[in-house]
């Protein structure tokens, strides 16, 4: 599961600027829902089945609460890193382009819009394209930094519960006396 969901974040990294969603991001969708749908349930399987059944409301409270922890984690993560890829990759663009410096500051106060960024009024046609282009290329960059991250990272789980799950359910422990 982990794996194939790996396929569909490296899928995510490939499509550029423009193109059908059906050619582009379809396919990535359907592999990473279809890696996802194959990880989870298994997943809540192996969690459940650690715990002796009368402790099965903890373990599905803890593995909850891990999910959502998690999921908190990785979107301040790519969060970061998408901004900080962002501004590197505009940044080198724009050096390319002669713009007034009022202009780089208008652009820079923008940064946080990411690909909402737009180019400044005053600017004459064709630099503003050349801006936008600017914009759009930095964030498919940035977009695809984090794909190849998230692919690395559902890889680095399938590694990790190859090793660390044997497959095999826990017997369950005789109760203690009294219950």
């Amino acid at each position: 599961g982990p794996s194939i969901a790996a396929l569909g974040f490296a899928l995510f990294a490939l499509p550029g600027i423009g193109g059908s969603f059906w050619t582009t991001f379809f396919p990535a969708t359907v592999v990473l829902g279809l890696g996802m749908a194959i990880t989870v349930a298994p997943l809540t399987t192996a969690v459940m089945s650690a715990v002796p059944t009368r402790h099965a409301g903890v373990a599905s409270g803890i593995n909850n609460a891990i999910s959502r922890t998690a999921g908190l984690l990785a979107i301040a993560l790519f969060g970061i890193v998408i901004a900080t890829t962002f501004g590197d990759r505009l940044e080198r663009r724009l050096a390319d382009l002669e713009l007034p410096a009022s202009a780089r500051q208008e652009i820079a106060a923008q940064e946080n819009r990411l690909a909402g960024a737009e180019p400044p009024a005053t600017l004459d046609t064709a630099t503003q394209a050349a801006v936008a282009r600017a914009i759009d290329e930095s964030y498919v960059a940035g977009f695809r930094v984090i794909m190849l991250l998230g692919a690395g990272l559902a890889l680095a789980s399938a590694g990790m519960a190859a090793w660390l799950i044997d497959g095999k359910p826990r017997a369950e422990p005789d109760p203690p006396a009294g219950d």
